[in-house]
């Protein structure tokens, strides 16, 4: 046992002490950070008001695009989108939508401009002048005709600004469409009234019938699973990485001298899986602070944010999984780095076990579909796919216990048949140096007593 915690001990401080393990460990949860806060430290910034001329040839439709993008207008806009995604809207939560609106709406100053009677191309000639002399910063030129055929030049020295355009474009064409349906004798309120989308709402069942109250969502069941495929694959390679290096510098010679083969490979596979824990939980951490931040912006802004629903029982469940999946792939690709002389055999080898993994995270999606289908049920016990559909499934919906407890013993069962036959490979491959063993030699060697 002690030599265990030894082999334990070194191995854990080998990874973690890594460069390669500090810079994922800590680089990836900064880049995150820098993906949440920056976008929003953009965004939040004020641009300077846009001096804008509208020269309406319709002579009808300056006055509805003057309308549309009046801070009400877009305060009602604004109202409406977040109606959709939010059950119920607070009286604070209006008034910072009307103050966000009215921040946009104020990014356009009107010069007035007559266009009647005047040719295209003089227009165009008079406001590039007003431009150049400093006087304004865009101009828009409506055409006479405003059928789909008409085409609406917008000329500006801020063409890149993506928020502007978007804006006008979208007040231009409500103020369009309403001018055409003006002159087709149609009401607007109407045609408003019966274009209004329907209220969809999906409601979860559990299985008594009962509506759930909360539902974690199928996005948090695909990010529990693409998460355990990425910290499998890597640490799984980490583990046959670690093997042909001591193979192929002959330290495994050394090592065979002081404990037996078994106590090495079990130290190996438990300190790299601590290591991955160990990542794992600064990843969980800077997550957890990254959605606490965001709610607490969210909150500040007058917004309340509904986050799924994940039960103790689900964290508890998800490390489970996570230490069968690891043991599970992390003994393959020990049975792979002793049977291999190079890592460029062992990135051959290391393929199918990959392949296997990402068939898994494919059987998740009909998983999210369909959580309590025979096939869920089938692919979520299976050695090999357990690990990853097992806890997507118990995000989507709670499976009944016998279900997540035969899951665990099956794959705690191919776990000991697993390590049974890579520590009597590992005995006889880490000392075989020269040529990649033949599958008949493994066989052998696992026949062995």
């Amino acid at each position: 046992m002690q030599k265990f915690l030894a082999v334990l001990k070194r191995e854990y401080k080998k990874v973690v002490f890594s460069w390669t393990f500090l810079i994922t460990t800590f680089l990836m949860p900064f880049i995150a950070s820098v993906f949440v806060v920056v976008p929003m430290l953009i965004f939040s910034i004020e641009g300077e008001s846009t001096r804008i001329a509208i020269a309406d040839l319709n002579g009808n439709v300056e006055s509805r695009l003057r309308d549309n993008l009046s801070p009400t207008k877009i305060a009602e806009k604004a109202k409406k989108a977040a109606e959709e995604s939010l059950t119920d809207i607070t009286a604070s939560q209006d008034e910072k939508l009307k103050r966000s609106a009215e921040q946009l709406g104020g990014t356009f100053t009107f010069v007035p401009y007559e266009a009647r009677e005047k040719a295209v191309d003089e227009i165009r000639r008079e406001l590039s002048a007003k431009v150049a002399a400093g006087e304004l910063e865009a101009f828009l030129i409506i055409p006479k005709d405003i059928n789909s055929e008409a085409k609406f030049g917008y000329y500006s020295r801020k063409a890149g600004d993506f928020v502007i355009n978007s804006t006008l474009q979208d007040a231009l064409n409500e103020a369009v469409r309403s001018q055409r349906l003006a002159e087709a004798n149609i009401s607007e309120e109407m045609l408003k009234d019966l274009s209004k989308k329907v209220s969809f709402e999906v409601k979860p069942l559990t299985e008594t019938g009962d509506v759930k109250e909360q539902d974690s969502g199928p996005w948090t069941a695909f990010i529990v699973a693409m998460l355990i495929y990425i910290v499998l694959a890597i640490y799984g390679q980490a583990i046959m990485s670690a093997i042909v290096e001591e193979k192929e510098t002959r330290i495994s010679e050394v090592l065979f001298s002081s404990a037996r083969p078994f106590e090495l490979m079990m130290g190996k596979l438990v300190g790299v899986g601590l290591a991955g824990l160990t990542q794992l939980a600064i990843w969980i951490s800077t997550v957890a602070v990254l959605v606490t931040f965001g709610l607490v912006s969210a909150a500040a802004s007058g917004f309340e944010i509904t986050l799924p629903e994940i039960s103790i029982a689900m964290v508890v469940y998800f490390f489970i999984f996570f230490l069968l999946g690891y043991f599970i792939y992390a003994t393959i690709y020990a049975l792979i780095g002793s049977m291999v002389t190079s890592m460029q055999e062992g990135g051959q080898f290391a393929l199918p076990p990959i392949l296997i993994l990402l068939v898994g995270l494919y059987f998740c999606f009909a998983v999210i579909r369909d959580p309590n289908s025979a096939f869920a049920f089938w692919v979520s016990i299976a050695p090999f796919f357990a690990p990853i559909v097992m806890p997507v499934r118990i995000v989507s919906d709670m499976p009944p216990f016998w279900q997540i407890a035969l899951a665990i013993v099956l794959n705690g069962a191919a776990i000991v048949g697993l390590t049974w036959a890579a520590a009597r490979v590992y005995r006889v491959g880490m000392l075989m140096y020269g040529k990649r063993a033949t599958i008949p030699e493994v066989l052998k060697w696992i026949r062995q007593s």
